[in-house]
């Protein structure tokens, strides 16, 4: 999860309950204290501190309090740039993200729920985000909600870097918070389908082509 640039992204009571089993992989009481929260979460990406915009991670910028996790970002100057896709981008903010400890590898006939509730910002040049990706390669990615400054929020699957499948919606009152839920289950022991749901309404079903059996950071 990153935070957006500039502003702050909230969550609240995250839940990852294991589709197939009623086992809950991480609880909601993971945000209750420190130790709770190290138990199911580290600091940055999972690969380290950089990704591919202008934002650095730290974890300074991860504020646990009141059962609520919030990232926050700021302007800063003379960070080192950094290095993505063999080019050089400058670092204009720190931000926050966390990643969950704990691998997600939807197995045959499998899946899990994530859900939790975030207030996040839709301001132009932000990009706060709650998405999974490949452990081992790239993809898999599903991005369970991701707000690209446009006002709107999105869903969407990558099959390959141009094999997207990408939907936008509006998104009200982003001062306030706002259920996101996405179930991944196994169609057919190969692909996945997965099913988005905005305060407990239906958005639409997106799949992911060879995601079964593919172990993903959170």
């Amino acid at each position: 999860m990153r935070s957006a640039t500039g502003h702050q992204l909230a969550f609240l009571l995250l839940l990852f309950p294991l589709a197939s089993a009623s086992h809950v992989v991480i609880p909601s009481t993971s945000f209750s204290s420190q130790a709770a929260f190290d138990t199911d979460w580290a600091y940055n990406y999972p690969w380290g501190s950089d990704h591919n915009g202008a934002a650095r991670m730290a974890k300074s910028q991860v504020q646990l309090a009141n059962n609520i996790l919030t990232l926050t970002a700021k302007k800063v100057t003379g960070e080192k740039a950094a290095t993505h896709g063999g080019k050089q981008i400058p670092i204009h903010y720190l931000s926050g993200t966390v990643a969950a400890k704990e691998h997600f590898n939807v197995s045959h006939g499998g899946g899990y729920d994530f859900a939790g509730e975030f207030r996040a910002t839709t301001t132009r040049g932000t990009w706060p985000a709650f998405w999974l990706t490949g452990v081992k390669d790239w993809p898999p990615e599903i991005d369970m909600a991701e707000w690209k400054g446009s006002g709107k929020i999105s869903f969407n699957t990558f099959n390959t870097s141009s094999q997207v499948r990408a939907t936008d919606v509006p998104y009200p009152n982003p001062g306030e918070f706002h259920k996101i839920r996405c179930e991944v289950r196994d169609q057919n022991g190969r692909d996945v389908a997965v099913k988005f749901y905005m305060d407990d309404k239906f958005v639409e079903t997106q799949y992911g082509k060879g995601f079964v059996g593919q172990p993903m950071y959170l």
